[in-house]
């Protein structure tokens, strides 16, 4: 929940000026508030590379839910993503596996993609069950999809511990868990599935550690928070992605 209108478009447009007309090496996505979506997706019009996506929405698809946005709402305004469960939202919102699934369902059904949150937080982590922790949230809220659909999913792993902390996972760290979450994937569904899917890291990812993260073979980018907020950080990290 961060910038008005018009320091979101000076962000985003100071984002874009770095890039001179350039196309990244990797896919950007700006997943900004609902108010600046269609005022920001005309300022990405006709960029190749860059993309809009909304930090959320409802779980129905219309009806008496004051203050809510539904999936068709967003992608009137030219949202292509979506993000869903992220761990704020779980923790201050009490969204559960089961909305989730149904947002998830709700974004599919209007060309929107999904990018997954998934992640634990520090006491799971303690006590050695962030493994299983993340497998559940996983099956309960995706594993009821078709292969086809799974397949346009984007994932992103969020150690809960890491965020806003200045604390971030050793590269180690998140290799194990995006291996394990590749690895339950191809068990679900397939290893082609499994290695189709990209899975970000999400956890005080910045322009320093980045090049580091994104070396290891399964994290294949990041959900970027507070350094997205600096237009000379967040091209640095944009420049640190692969392909």
């Amino acid at each position: 929940m961060n910038k008005t209108l018009p320091e979101g478009l000076a962000l985003v447009r100071d984002v874009l000026a770095q890039f001179d007309h350039q196309q990244p090496a990797g896919s950007v996505i700006f997943a900004v508030p609902f108010p600046l979506l269609q005022a920001v997706g005309q300022a990405l019009h006709g960029r190749k590379g860059f993309y809009l996506a909304a930090q959320n929405c409802y779980h129905e698809e219309k009806g008496a839910y004051t203050g809510e946005v539904s999936a068709p709402m967003l992608a009137s305004v030219g949202a292509e993503y979506v993000i869903l469960g992220h761990s704020e939202r779980r923790q201050y919102f009490r969204e559960n596996n089961e909305q989730l699934a149904r947002k998830v369902n709700l974004a599919f059904q209007h060309q929107l993609t999904p990018i997954f949150c998934c992640g634990e937080p520090l006491h799971v982590r303690e006590r050695g069950a962030h493994m299983a922790h993340v497998a559940r949230q996983l099956r309960a809220a995706l594993f009821h999809l078709e292969e086809a659909d799974f397949r346009r999913l984007v994932i992103a792993y969020e150690p809960v511990w890491a965020i806003g902390t200045g604390k971030t996972a050793t590269t180690d760290q998140a290799q194990e868990m995006h291996a394990a979450i590749r690895a339950l994937i191809a068990r679900r569904y397939s290893r082609d599935t499994a290695e189709h899917i990209p899975i970000l890291y999400g956890g005080s990812c910045n322009a320093q550690n980045a090049p580091e993260l994104f070396s290891q073979p399964d994290v294949d980018g990041g959900l970027i928070g507070g350094a997205s907020l600096k237009p000379d950080e967040f091209a640095a990290i944009i420049r640190a992605a692969r392909a």
